[in-house]
């Protein structure tokens, strides 16, 4: 439906000091601090898995070395979706309006209709990795204590879910260390950023500013500032909708995938019949994940 005189008749009229509510202040986008932007020219991409070998055995003197054999893994494909919105504007409100360019305001408009989009897609990528109704090529949830591997399972979820801490943010870290491939040889993953929503904004600024322990009055270093852990620093991203559910981007590559396709294009246009003005704004792209050691997280108590 196109805006008409009648969708804005303030609008027609001098005497308006200003008008509010179409436009604020845009953040940097959240989401490109979480994931790791790749291009893509096809409708999807696979991501497959490659196992490595297992660890040497003794040769015994004059004997033949014992062979191993590298195999594929799981399969992740992200499929490439359009979003796409538009809006149309009357030749006559083009017209009549007394306060500069209707179709200017408009695209400031769809800039942030598209932007928001993009935060909740991504966001949604966390907000879903403890659901079983949301798999990963292992046909399993992002953040699982039960990842299959030719090892047994493994886990990127903190072992007794808790909430944001000193002591649970350490056990974590300790976990992703811990980090094995596919065959059972140590990755030594490191944690690089928390990813907290913000409820937990001013917990997680504690936890990792202060010189000494958090909360307590022992007169211990804060071992995670002292040793330089989460490089990264701390992201806070308000689209996510879990306030107690806290998670670690890792080290490890090809974890959370900004998958890039096209990037945003606004394009407008006068339609010949109706002589409306048309603009929309398009994007294509997949949010998903391939290995999901890239990212640790917990639900939180």
């Amino acid at each position: 439906m196109a805006t008409t005189t009648g969708s804005h008749p303030k609008e027609l009229w001098p005497g308006i000091k200003k008008i509010f509510g179409c436009t604020y202040d845009e953040k940097a986008l959240i989401c490109s601090m979480v994931f790791d932007e790749t291009s893509s020219d096809k409708a999807y991409e696979e991501y497959v898995e490659e196992t490595g070998y297992g660890l040497a055995p003794v040769k015994a003197e004059g004997a033949s070395v014992i062979y191993d054999t590298d195999i594929q893994g799981f399969v992740a494909r992200l499929t490439n979706v359009t979003y796409g919105l538009g809006a149309k504007v009357t030749k006559e409100a083009m017209s009549d309006n007394q306060y500069g360019p209707v179709a200017t305001k408009k695209a400031k408009k769809l800039a942030r209709s598209m932007r928001q989009t993009k935060e909740n897609v991504f966001a949604n990528i966390l907000n879903r990795a403890f659901d079983s109704g949301y798999l990963g090529g292992d046909a399993k949830e992002l953040i699982a204590t039960d990842h299959p591997t030719l090892n047994g399972p493994q886990s990127n979820e903190l072992t007794v879910a808790a909430d944001l801490s000193e002591a649970s943010l350490e056990d974590s870290l300790t976990q992703i260390r811990g980090f094995k491939d596919s065959r059972g040889l140590r990755i030594q993953a490191k944690g690089m950023k928390l990813i907290v929503a913000s409820a937990n904004e001013f917990n997680a600024t504690r936890i990792l500013s202060s010189t000494n322990q958090s909360g307590t009055a022992n007169n211990d270093v804060n071992a995670m500032r002292t040793m330089g852990m989460l490089p990264g620093g701390t992201v806070i991203w308000d689209y996510l909708t879990d306030p107690d559910a806290w998670f670690i981007k890792t080290d490890v590559e090809d974890g959370l995938i900004h998958q890039k396709r096209w990037g945003y294009e606004f394009t407008q246009d006068n339609d010949f019949d109706t002589t409306n003005a048309c603009m929309k704004a398009v994007e294509r792209y997949a949010a998903g994940w391939g290995d999901y050691r890239g990212v640790f997280g917990s639900a939180g108590a």
